[in-house]
């Protein structure tokens, strides 16, 4: 089990997570119209479930001995702030996420289990979450999955 590069790799997760609390506190201070408020709600909810994963990658990092990242994630103003930029840029940003996990999963498969949950875990939300935004994206009738 390379340590190093599994420390790197939560690292990234964490950076990740907290670039997304502040995306979507961001995209829910920029919400107008007659939906905001469940918009609104629905995004900070997400920036909470972010700083939650952030603070369970960081918990790693140190229960392996090492020291949590003070570094954020990229963070790139599009200045797109209808709904479904905000949802589209979402679903791009989730991606990031997402591999980062399987990265990690990718290092502690069959050598760490609880690493190993973690990541697997962390990847069903992840996955969760991206259906969700996608079927968001449809229009009322539209089965088919939303491309980006």
């Amino acid at each position: 089990m390379d340590k190093d590069a599994i420390l790197k790799t939560l690292n990234r997760i964490m950076e990740l997570e907290l670039a997304g609390v502040v995306r979507y506190t961001h995209y829910a201070l920029m919400v107008y119209g007659y939906n905001r408020i469940p918009i609104v709600d629905w995004l900070r909810k997400n920036a909470d479930e972010g700083l939650q994963h952030a603070r369970q990658a960081g918990e790693l990092v140190t229960w392996l001995g090492g020291h949590p990242s003070l570094c954020i994630g990229p963070l790139l103003e599009s200045h797109k702030h209808d709904i479904g930029d905000i949802l589209s840029e979402s679903l791009e940003q989730e991606a990031e996420a997402l591999k980062a996990y399987y990265d990690l999963l990718g290092l502690v498969k069959d050598h760490n289990v609880r690493l190993d949950e973690y990541a697997r875990d962390m990847i069903s939300e992840e996955l969760a979450h991206q259906d969700e935004v996608n079927k968001m994206l449809r229009k009322p009738g539209q089965t088919e999955p939303f491309v980006v």
